[in-house]
């Protein structure tokens, strides 16, 4: 299902793959990742499309990752190269277009910004009520769910009033509705248009794909992993993400039983190229296990240290190699560097983790407030900014702080400032 729904995206990605490759004609120099209108004309004439059609299978295509924005150029993400052969890539490409749902559809020109961030604050719970229902689901009771959970927000921030209230308050839900009603039939024809939910005749269904989805982030939630079994057998990326919910301690013991069972050449080799892969979460725990293996890797890590995706990694490794304090090893990394470390981290706990965790992962910035944050996250051009930000946005139960997140998505995901 997900590969239907994709189909488009991968087909015009794959295109501009081949058309677009550095020496020809067509690329875009705007720094936005669009496609320019001869490029576009081109596609269409070439796949038989509109070039309407063009523009909408290409930002699917970035918001699903299957293409990478780079400063002022695009080019083709890791997902598309593994389509082929990796069912994970594809799952993971749809999850990260579901997760910007509200970037896929534009919002009513005529709301207030803060209604339609109170509204994208809200939907988990809807969705999480049309995933438990297992059916259709009227609107009216959407809309009722989503107006009381708008006024729990409202209500943490202190917007709702306490004590006797006027003679009109009654009239209150209903003006209320009146204001949000527009806002979930833009939030449901959103979701419907990443292929998350069918809406139609006043209600809405969520789609197998789309239940699947919330289903996983609900059991994420819900249910305590199980310790793995059997990782000294398995290749060193399906060891590490079988100790990714193990204790540091067992996690340990684990990758020296692994190490033990191989020679140390290719166990460091089959470690980096691990690093090497599309999971930021295994990038982290192969540093992890080459932490174990100690000074006979310094050589082969010191030769990846120029690597773009294993740089901070390696710098990090190699500073507490040489004896810096574990604490204080980050000092050896550029604030670009870091930048890119903290976002390559978050996309790892946004995978894989809860959403406390991401929230916290906030503290560890290196920057000192949010905003110069988000700028140097936008800067730093890590490949997974976008769906980093919309996961935190999501996550974070400031509504003002989610806003400014997911403004600062936005302005990635369109090439603003």
């Amino acid at each position: 299902m997900a590969r239907t729904r994709l189909a488009g995206a991968a087909r015009v990605a794959r295109w501009a793959d081949a058309a677009l490759r550095p020496g020809r004609d067509g690329g875009t120099p705007d720094g936005k990742g669009t496609l320019s209108e001869a490029t576009a004309e081109g596609a269409a004439a070439d796949l038989g499309l509109s070039t309407a059609q063009v523009r909408a299978d290409w930002d699917t295509a970035r918001l699903a990752g299957l293409v990478e924005v780079h400063g002022d150029s695009a080019r083709p993400g890791w997902r598309l190269r593994a389509w082929n052969r990796d069912d994970s890539a594809v799952l993971r490409g749809w999850v990260a277009l579901f997760d910007a749902w509200s970037l896929a559809h534009p919002e009513p020109e005529d709301r207030e910004p803060a209604a339609v961030a109170e509204v994208v604050s809200a939907m988990p719970q809807v969705l999480s009520f049309l995933q438990l229902s297992a059916g259709p689901v009227p609107m009216e009771q959407l809309l009722d769910l989503l107006e009381q959970r708008v006024t729990e927000l409202r209500t943490a921030r202190c917007e709702v009033s306490y004590g006797p209230q006027p003679e009109a308050a009654p009239e209150g839900p209903a003006v209320a509705d009146a204001e949000l009603a527009p806002l979930l039939d833009w939030a449901l024809h959103a979701l419907a248009s990443v292929g998350a939910l069918t809406y139609g005749d006043g209600q809405a269904t969520l789609t197998p794909l789309g239940s699947w989805a919330v289903w996983v982030k609900l059991e994420q939630i819900c249910v305590a992993a199980q310790s793995p079994a059997g990782n000294i057998e398995q290749p060193a990326a399906d060891m590490l993400r079988g100790c990714a919910q193990l204790r540091p301690n067992a996690a340990r013991a684990e990758y020296r039983a692994w190490l033990a069972a191989r020679p140390v050449g290719s166990a460091v080799t089959e470690l980096l190229d691990a690093a090497r892969g599309e999971d930021a979460l295994t990038r982290g725990l192969a540093f992890e296990a080459l932490r174990v293996v100690g000074a006979p890797a310094e050589p082969d890590v010191r030769a990846v240290a120029g690597e773009n995706p294993l740089r901070p990694y390696a710098l990090l490794w190699l500073a507490e190699h040489d004896g810096h304090d574990p604490e204080d090893a980050h000092e050896v990394l550029t604030r670009e560097e870091a930048t890119w470390l903290w976002v390559d981290t978050a996309a790892a706990v946004a995978d894989h983790g809860e959403a406390p965790l991401l929230v916290r992962h906030l503290e560890s910035a290196v920057q000192p407030t949010v905003p110069a944050l988000l700028d140097a996250v936008r800067a730093v051009g890590h490949p997974r900014t976008v769906q980093v930000l919309v996961a935190l946005a999501a996550a974070h139960p400031d509504p003002a702080l989610a806003k400014a997140v997911r403004r600062a998505a936005f302005q990635v995901h369109t090439g603003g400032s």
